[in-house]
């Protein structure tokens, strides 16, 4: 993902001397840890993207099996792969990833982040957790029905696309404005979004179901340019630091959606003791004085969750100190509730910033809520609870954002979720310095994975 995703969780008790916690080990869990090896060596860093390398390494595997596909580049180096196995009539499954990654800087990394170096049971390099493991989970238990030449009730689809760290326009985006026939006929999609966490000794899962709805906004002022040595009561300079000034003070109502609160009832039992009771009636905490602002000091990812957002990210001006400039501008990264009429918050935001500021829309994307009423969730729930019994499973939302939405916006339900169990200490990589994951997470993932597949795919 291209911000840093909410720690939004669906609650597994952690049985670690438990013998349905352990992971029994197969040959193709040792062939998943060196494809990924072999994935985190491919630049895949966006910019510039070169997902055609990506496609590449994946052709590869996929041509040694024996497994028809297609390509597609969207602009050139920006490839897309897809693979299907042909099965009943019921609505195809599609695993979706993206080859893309974030970029690193090397010199702050105990390892070359494109070197896939495996030490102290972890395996290290960019996209280890956003998403390459996810996409090799994926390609595993894709390949295992392939293998065991399973009857299937539905296709299963194999996705890996470009561009998501920027939007996705030149991947999901592109495909499904392009090749809109590949979507057709799919029910569900697993995707990224929802993950596991660990606090106090529990796995802590997530199964995302929606996301906040990201807005990115431009503003600009305009006014007499003119020498810094002279300047006038006010300049576009001025105008647009007295509106960004209002908004920062601005305080966006504290509102919760159904999925926020049901969210927050599944966290609340395994809560801190400040929050616990907070956690299960959340809609009247934050109506209580005072602890919205708490909420945002102690935490800020998960107090996203309870309100609209705007994040000033950058400003601009003149090109030179001594000239007052005809033209200021700032961008900020907006994220609305899912129920939120976009139309209304551009609005209400307008009279906030005053009337000398143009707001323009950079990109904003549509909401949508997945249901949980279904087989594909049912099955997530019960493979959990196999590997972590009793397990109650929670739906959540993110508060960045994924190509799911693309997806949910043709009809189709979609789920962030990968069945892994990211210690605290590892959560700083993702989109940060040292991203590994656990050889262990890789080798349970692939059982998980292809245990959720074969419950909703298998005849």
């Amino acid at each position: 993902m291209r911000v840093r995703r909410s720690v939004l969780l669906v609650l597994c008790l952690l049985a670690a001397t438990s013998a349905s916690a352990q992971v029994v080990a197969n040959p193709l869990q040792d062939e998943a840890v060196r494809w990924l090896q072999a994935y985190l060596r491919v630049d895949t860093i966006n910019p510039p993207g070169n997902e055609a390398a990506g496609v590449e390494f994946l052709k590869a595997i996929l041509d040694a099996e024996g497994i028809p596909y297609e390509t597609a580049e969207s602009a050139p180096g920006r490839g897309n792969i897809w693979a299907r196995l042909k099965g009943g009539d019921q609505p195809a499954l599609l695993l979706l990833h993206h080859m893309d990654v974030v970029p690193a800087n090397k010199a702050s990394w105990s390892t070359d982040p494109l070197s896939g170096e495996i030490k102290d049971g972890n395996l290290y390099g960019r996209g280890a957790l956003d998403t390459k493991s996810s996409g090799i989970l994926h390609l595993a238990a894709f390949i295992a029905l392939h293998r065991s030449k399973t009857a299937l009730n539905r296709d299963v689809i194999f996705m890996a696309t470009a561009d998501e760290e920027a939007g996705g326009f030149f991947g999901v985006g592109w495909l499904v404005k392009h090749r809109p026939e590949l979507f057709r006929g799919v029910g569900y999609v697993l995707n990224e979004g929802g993950e596991g966490r660990v606090r106090g000794g529990r796995a802590l899962f997530s199964v995302e179901v929606t996301q906040k709805v990201p807005y990115w906004l431009r503003l600009t002022s305009r006014g007499e340019p003119g020498h810094g040595s002279t300047p006038r009561p006010e300049s576009a300079v001025t105008v647009l630091i007295a509106a960004l000034e209002r908004l920062r003070q601005h305080q966006f109502e504290a509102r919760i959606v159904p999925a926020v609160d049901a969210y927050f009832k599944g966290v609340a039992p395994v809560a801190g003791p400040k929050w616990r009771e907070r956690f299960a009636d959340i809609a009247t905490a934050v109506r209580t004085p005072g602890v919205v602002a708490e909420f945002q000091r102690d935490d800020p990812t998960l107090h996203t969750l309870v309100r609209n957002t705007c994040s000033i990210t950058r400003l601009g001006g003149s090109a030179k100190i001594n000239v007052v400039p005809p033209e200021a501008w700032a961008e900020i990264d907006c994220r609305l509730l899912p129920d939120q009429d976009p139309a209304v918050f551009l609005a209400d935001l307008g009279r906030l910033l005053g009337d000398g500021i143009q707001v323009e829309t950079i990109l904003g994307f549509t909401p949508a809520v997945s249901s949980t009423d279904t087989g594909l969730y049912r099955a997530l729930e019960a493979v959990c609870r196999e590997h972590f019994p009793g397990a109650p499973v929670v739906p959540s939302v993110l508060g960045g954002f994924t190509d799911s939405h693309f997806l949910r916006d043709l009809g189709i339900t979609a789920y962030g979720f990968v069945p892994v169990v990211i210690p605290f200490e590892d959560e700083g990589g993702l989109h940060g310095n040292n991203e590994r994951i656990s050889l262990e997470n890789v080798r349970r993932g692939v059982t998980m994975m292809l245990e959720i597949t074969r419950r909703v795919t298998a005849n």
